[in-house]
């Protein structure tokens, strides 16, 4: 499972250049945590001559090469707490990835904390600790945090009025953690049915009580879901518009990469013309969160993951210690021709500051 690429010296943050695609709104005033709330970028490894994307990565000539991680020992000694992506890193679909068990088993004897975070939303950190106890894993809910948890967590840190309620456009994991916070809401699974009849002089009624839509991971989306969002986005003051993540794909099963949450949040961006607060990764919102949580410098932590755009970025913005695994997606920030060589495919990531093993 360690076969990686570490990365002990992240490069920085820096705003979006004038090229970049346009960030995500800023954090409301009254909001406790978080310090950006980034939307990630791309890298185009098509030539060459790479475009880089300041969201995702410093300027290409401060960008240094991660040394193939050689020595384990020293990472695990140097770090306190690991954080694990799941979708790709655990597990694949409800297939658990050869030699999870033993790594796990390895830094608990050694003393290490171990949070698990996905960008998943379709279920909630209870549902995810049964997931974990199906695969034979022994978790604790209390080391779990799901992007639909990160939805929840992030209104209560802005006082979200409990009189307002939550239009979701996703599974049940959302409404089960929004519930848990004490918040009302309509919306998921049980508008997956519903169909708008579209004739002549047609008004589609929605609840002007709606302070805020949440999007996340949604199987059962449909044009109704996209109109009621959009209606509540654009004509309720002051809604939110909140991304569990902008994943472009997602381990629905082992087989193949399925479209992700990503897609879902689009179809609301396009209608409303409106970037959304995203508190997934890449995200500092649940870095924070967890920092404070457990009163731990981020120095002291390790990001285990298995992309550039999420796990890679989301550990470099919190200013944690990176850990590449080649288990899981490898290559979606990037676009490659049929005839892009190995060694440009190695320039670019190396622009990234991940080198991977190619």
């Amino acid at each position: 499972m360690l076969l990686a690429r570490a990365s002990p010296s992240f490069l920085p943050s820096t705003s979006t250049s004038s090229s970049a695609t346009p960030s995500s709104q800023a954090l409301p005033p009254s909001a406790s945590f978080g310090r950006s709330l980034r939307t990630g970028g791309s890298l185009t490894a098509a030539s060459p001559n790479c475009t880089v994307r300041r969201p995702v990565m410093a300027a290409a000539a401060a960008a240094v090469p991660a040394a193939k991680l050689e020595d384990a020992e020293a990472l695990i000694d140097s770090v306190e707490t690991f954080i694990f992506d799941c979708d790709g890193v655990i597990w694949k679909g409800d297939k658990l990835i050869d030699g999870v068990p033993e790594t796990l088993d390895l830094l608990r004897s050694k003393g290490k904390r171990l949070v698990f975070v996905t960008n998943n939303s379709t279920k909630s950190r209870k549902q995810y600790g049964k997931k974990f106890e199906t695969l034979g894993l022994s978790v604790n809910e209390e080391e779990i945090f799901a992007s639909s948890f990160a939805a929840a967590a992030y209104l209560q840190s802005i006082d979200f009025p409990k009189d307002k309620k939550v239009y979701v456009i996703g599974e049940e994991g959302i409404l089960k953690e929004l519930e848990l916070a004490g918040f009302q809401y309509l919306g998921g699974p049980t508008d997956g049915d519903k169909k708008i009849e579209l004739k002549p002089g047609f008004y589609m009624e929605h609840d002007k009580d709606v302070g805020a839509v949440v999007v996340g991971f949604d199987r059962y989306f449909n044009y109704y879901k996209v109109q009621y969002g959009t209606l509540c986005i654009r004509e309720n003051p002051g809604c939110l518009f909140i991304a569990t993540n902008r994943d472009a794909v997602t381990h629905l099963t082992d087989a193949q990469e399925w479209a992700g949450g990503g897609s879902m949040v689009g179809a609301v961006l396009g209608s409303t013309k409106q970037e959304p607060l995203v508190v997934g990764k890449p995200s500092t919102f649940m870095m924070d969160y967890l920092a404070k949580k457990f009163g731990i410098t981020t120095s002291q932590i390790c990001m285990v993951g298995d992309r550039l755009d999420t796990d890679v970025l989301f550990g470099q913005n919190g200013g944690c210690k990176t850990l590449l695994v080649l288990s899981g997606i490898l290559i979606i920030p990037f676009t490659l021709n049929s005839s892009a060589s190995s060694a440009e495919f190695a320039s670019a990531l190396t622009l990234a500051g991940c080198l991977l093993q190619v």
